[in-house]
This record gives C-alpha cells, sequence and structure tokens, in this order.
C-alpha cells in the first residue's frame, strides 16, 4: 500500500507525516487481497478550511483508498488535527470492514 499525504493551507511537518503513517500503516493488513503490485493508494489530504478562525472546527482531513475497482472516500473536520486524522482513520477502518464483510458475502 502506498501513501500519498498533502496538507494544504499549512506547512506538512515531519512529526505530522509520521503521525499520519503510523495511524493508517496497520490498514495494510485489511487490504492485502488487493494489494497486488502496488495496486492500493491511500490519499490523504490534510486542511485548514480557514485562515482567520481559530475556534471551532478548523481542520479538515480527507482520506481517499483507491482499491481496485472501488474507491472508499471518507472526510473529517474538527478543531484538533491529531483528533481529526484519529476520526478519520476509525471511519475507513468502518468503511472497510463493510466493503470486505459485502465481498465476503457473496
Amino acid at each position: 500500500m502506498r501513501f500519498q499525504i498533502k496538507a494544504t493551507g499549512f506547512d506538512l511537518t515531519p512529526a505530522l507525516h509520521q503521525l499520519i503513517e503510523e495511524k493508517f500503516s496497520g490498514f495494510s493488513k485489511y487490504v492485502g487481497r488487493w494489494d497486488a503490485e502496488g495496486a492500493v493508494i491511500l490519499r490523504i489530504e490534510i486542511a485548514k478550511t480557514t485562515q482567520h478562525h481559530h475556534k471551532g472546527n478548523v481542520f479538515y482531513a480527507e482520506a481517499n483508498l483507491d482499491l481496485p475497482k472501488k474507491v472508499l472516500r471518507v472526510e473529517e473536520t474538527n478543531e484538533d488535527m491529531r483528533i481529526a486524522i484519529e476520526k478519520l482513520k476509525d471511519r475507513l477502518k468502518n468503511e472497510l470492514l463493510r466493503v470486505k464483510e459485502k465481498e465476503a458475502d457473496h
């Protein structure tokens, strides 16, 4: 599984890059059957929704998991970047497990 991490509206620090890779590296065990020759790509974008507001849902996180013949997309907003990333990870995991369960039923 390959990662593509993009930051919009601010600089992506090495610590934040490492945090994202640590949070989402466990997904490789769920996508093993689709990940022939690096076919699975996880694209993550984190952004500040506004430059002048300091309260409310300021940070935005989006994940697109490109599987063969399917794309899973989830997004999350929060006032704390780390919480937005954590919630994004949980929602993407739920979507991925739901897809795996559907395919197992067929």
